[in-house]
């Protein structure tokens, strides 16, 4: 429960300490102007308000569902490539790691802190804190953070809904205790609208679209990232650990939640 609470209390004092340390940017640069922080990311605000949340995600879903096209791109080819045959290749060790969370005891303590409810509160209070502080402090970087933060988990969870519901995976947990793991596909059954499957882990593309919002926007920051990335990582564990996700569903969410946030939501 101290730990609960603590990782909550992290999420609202996080956008405070951001604000606090960032500096205001220089007289004569002009609105929107792009400059770049010590990592080298560029940025700038893309035009992003509650208004225009809904246009954006149209936006952004046509440039997700056309990516296939750009394959025929170079650049793109080698990193996609990675992200999918790494993907497969874990596809060949999830029945062993799927059955060993399955039958340990070794993570109730860890389980009962990053509970599906404890992780999905933690997401929804995270960008709720920066629009807040952003709010509070009059300041229009936490603000934009924030709503851009929630366009990227509206686009990843589109796209995790249609992905679950055509790949039809079952969950670790779901399988009798002498189940075939390795037929895992085309087996789950429930509701089309509430994501009929496991493929990929709906609260690890979550995770890692606010991780990924707030590590580039706040880069310049060298610990951002690490604390983004880290309690992502953190909430994609938690789904292996509760035997919620094999270790694939959880690598191929994060992947896609970094991809949406970095190239669909922030265009960079």
């Amino acid at each position: 429960m101290r730990l609960l609470v603590a990782l909550l209390f992290a999420c609202s004092v996080l956008p405070f300490l951001l604000s606090a340390q960032e500096q205001p940017p220089p007289a004569s640069a002009p609105p929107n102007a792009e400059t770049r922080t010590s990592r080298g990311a560029p940025q700038f605000d893309r035009p992003v308000s509650v208004k225009l949340l809904f246009p954006n995600i149209i936006s952004d879903q046509k440039q997700i569902w056309t990516f296939p096209v750009r394959l025929l791109h170079g650049h793109v080819l080698l990193p996609t490539a990675v992200v999918l045959g790494t993907t497969a290749g874990i596809f060949a060790l999830d029945p062993i790691e799927g059955n060993y969370f399955r039958r340990t005891t070794s993570y109730h303590s860890f389980n009962r802190v990053f509970s599906a409810k404890t992780t999905s509160i933690a997401t929804i209070v995270a960008p709720a804190s920066f629009y807040a502080v952003g709010l509070f402090r009059k300041d229009e970087k936490a603000q934009h953070t924030a709503l851009l933060a929630a366009e990227a988990v509206a686009d990843a969870e589109i796209v995790t809904t249609v992905l679950k519901d055509a790949t039809k995976r079952a969950r670790p947990v779901g399988f009798a205790p002498n189940g075939n793991l390795y037929d895992s596909f085309f087996d789950s059954k429930g509701s089309v609208l509430r994501a009929n499957g496991g493929f990929p882990s709906g609260h690890t593309i979550a995770a890692f679209s606010i991780a990924t919002v707030a590590a580039r926007r706040y880069g310049n920051h060298k610990w951002v990232p690490y604390v983004a990335y880290g309690a992502a990582a953190l909430v994609g564990c938690s789904r292996v650990s509760l035997a919620a996700h094999f270790t694939s569903d959880v690598f191929f969410g994060a992947a896609l939640g970094y991809s949406i946030s970095r190239f669909s939501v922030l265009r960079q």
